[in-house]
């Protein structure tokens, strides 16, 4: 698609022109397309309801998907009004959730970031002829700052320049994907998505001294990183949308209204660390349109497809979902994405973040990882979000999820992706199994290869898995029982099928999660509740089987943790020597 440098108003103008010129009962049916960040779609005179988000191609024209840009990072002791007064040694320690426990903020430490090749610093780049610190260092991520080798984030100095428009550099090791690029594959497959939004990124070669352990320090090879344009208020007005817009990290937010938490900032429940473990604050603080969001989509009354038109853009969260579904990111039911709002706009839009859980299924299958079950292909990994389940429920919204489905299957076997994946792995396989990155390579050099060639195959396959996904029931979760009278009682939700099926339960009680021998179990349940005696003091497992009449069967979204991954479709509790119920809570990263 081409480009045109015009503003929003010129093309309102063109608009009408063409409507004047073409008489008043035509309709002016061609499309623009601008780099401005927005297109505008629909027919006759336009409004923000016919109004989409794009993204401005033009600053990936001149990116250079091979590139590996090398870093040298000096570290050294800064002081304690900005938390720079720690060693290296310390901010590689500590995870996020060692901070979490000790209540403090993430260490840092003073650096001073230069660019240059694998020979040395190149003049007129970023640190170039600098002694002196120009950043600060710290650990990013959550749990996967529990891995030996830590992703950074690096924050430039006002000031001290800026590394192609950012200030903030982030690099990503994703220790456990063996392929080292799915982040970055993911975003660049992206730009070539009209519907949706990309970010920057590229390969860094990080080299690191590290002055806190001594002035003789030598630079010392990190390794391959991806560097990922951070979002922010920077990014949208690099990106054409509106800087000065609403912008939330979703941590962990599956759209209920959240009563409590989610609060305008003057309401004397405002508790921003609470309110940023579901909704992390990156834009405007005025919550007011979030809030209102939040109530309709809990409202009802309302249908989802006025949410639809009015709140949201069907659109933009069709093709976010297919995006999703087609490359098996299954971690975005709850997180992994954010939502931005222009500040004087009325919609919300899905905008996608952290991509290297993509396409990883061939790699678990060689190490033996539970890591999967059956709700978490295709539409009903997205059943247990208030939003999403509302969306799957419209017919408009499942045609518009099935025609960009279709659109994105297409355009992902064109041969882009088996192109990425060649140049990436021959680019990166010789530097990842050499090095310090090779200790914590999750995978062998043959195994590479191996998941190398899974890749398009689990396109495939996850489409397949989309279109079987409609035929089969819901999954639901299952309530904590409850005792009356020496009787456990058991809810749990109703399942739901699309052509609406009679569905029957299976319920199973064991005292070990391979139910091999069950203490109780009934079938052909029409009502999901049961009632049964209170087991002796001692943990156990409940089971819960939905099946429709065809047959097709569907687990719970409850799972339990073991060693080689988990457990999925089982609730465990716990019975104590007065014979009360504990629910055994596993708080997931």
């Amino acid at each position: 698609m081409k480009n045109k440098k015009l503003s929003f108003i010129c093309i309102f103008v063109m608009l009408f022109s063409a409507m004047c010129l073409s008489g008043c009962g035509e309709k002016f049916e061609s499309e623009i397309d601008t780099d401005f960040g927005m297109v505008i779609e629909k027919d006759e005179i336009n409004t923000e309801e016919d109004i989409h988000i794009r993204d401005k191609n033009l600053i990936y024209e001149n990116l250079d998907n091979t590139e590996i840009v090398t870093m040298y990072l000096t570290v050294s002791y800064g002081n304690s009004a900005e938390n720079t007064d720690h060693t290296w040694e310390e901010i590689n320690t500590y995870s996020a959730y060692d901070y979490e426990e000790m209540g403090v903020d993430r260490y840092q430490i003073a650096g001073l970031i230069q660019v240059g090749d694998e020979n040395g610093l190149i003049p007129g780049e970023l640190g170039y002829g600098h002694v002196a610190p120009n950043c600060t260092v710290q650990i990013r991520g959550q749990s996967s700052s529990r891995n030996v080798q830590k992703n950074y984030k690096i924050k430039l100095k006002d000031n001290k320049g800026d590394w192609r428009g950012q200030t903030t550099i982030a690099l990503n090791k994703h220790q456990s994907d063996g392929l080292r690029f799915r982040n970055k594959l993911g975003f660049d497959l992206l730009t070539g998505i009209d519907e949706l939004m990309s970010l920057r990124t590229t390969f860094v070669h990080l080299y690191v001294k590290d002055l806190t352990s001594g002035n003789d320090a030598k630079f010392e090879d990190y390794g391959i990183y991806t560097q990922v344009e951070q979002l922010n208020k920077t990014a949208l007005e690099r990106h054409g949308l509106d800087k000065k817009g609403h912008l939330y990290k979703i941590n962990l937010c599956e759209f209920y209204r959240y009563e409590d938490i989610i609060v305008l900032k003057d309401d004397q429940r405002y508790n921003l660390t609470a309110f940023e473990q579901i909704l992390e604050i990156k834009g405007d603080d005025d919550h007011t349109k979030l809030i209102r969001l939040l109530d309709r989509i809990n409202d009802y009354s309302i249908p989802i497809e006025t949410i639809l038109e009015e709140d949201l853009d069907i659109e933009n969260i069709a093709y976010w979902m297919a995006f999703q579904i087609l490359l098996g990111n299954v971690d975005t039911q709850n997180r992994n994405f954010y939502m931005y709002s222009p500040l004087n706009g009325d919609r919300f839009y899905i905008l996608s973040w952290d991509l290297d859980g993509m396409l990883n299924r061939g790699q678990y299958a060689l190490l033996g990882r539970n890591d999967y079950t059956e709700w978490e292909n295709g539409v009903s990994n997205y059943w247990g979000n208030v939003l999403f389940k509302r969306c799957l429920k419209s017919e408009l919204y499942r045609e518009k999820l099935d025609e960009a489905v279709e659109d994105l299957y297409e355009k992902l076997l064109d041969g882009r992706v088996e192109e990425y994946v060649k140049t990436y792995s021959e680019l990166l396989k010789p530097l990842v199994f050499s090095g310090k990155d090779a200790r914590y390579m999750p995978i062998t050099p043959v195994q590479y290869d191996a998941v190398v060639n899974s890749i398009v195959p689990e396109i495939k396959s996850n489409y397949i898995s989309y279109k079987e996904s409609y035929e089969k029931p819901m999954p639901f979760y299952i309530g904590v029982p409850t005792v009356e009278d020496g009787k456990a009682n058991l809810l749990w939700e109703a399942s739901y099928t699309f052509d609406s099926e009679m569905i029957s339960y299976t319920f199973e009680l064991a005292s070990d999660y391979t139910f091999n021998n069950p203490i109780i179990k009934m079938t052909d349940l029409k009502i999901p509740t049961v009632q049964f005696d209170v087991p002796p003091q001692g943990q156990y497992f409940i089971r819960v089987t939905a099946k429709d009449s065809g047959g097709q069967t569907q687990t719970a979204f409850d799972s339990y943790i073991v060693e080689n991954g988990k457990v999925y479709g089982v609730k465990c509790f716990y019975v104590d020597a007065n014979r009360n119920i504990v629910e055994d809570v596993y708080v997931e990263d």
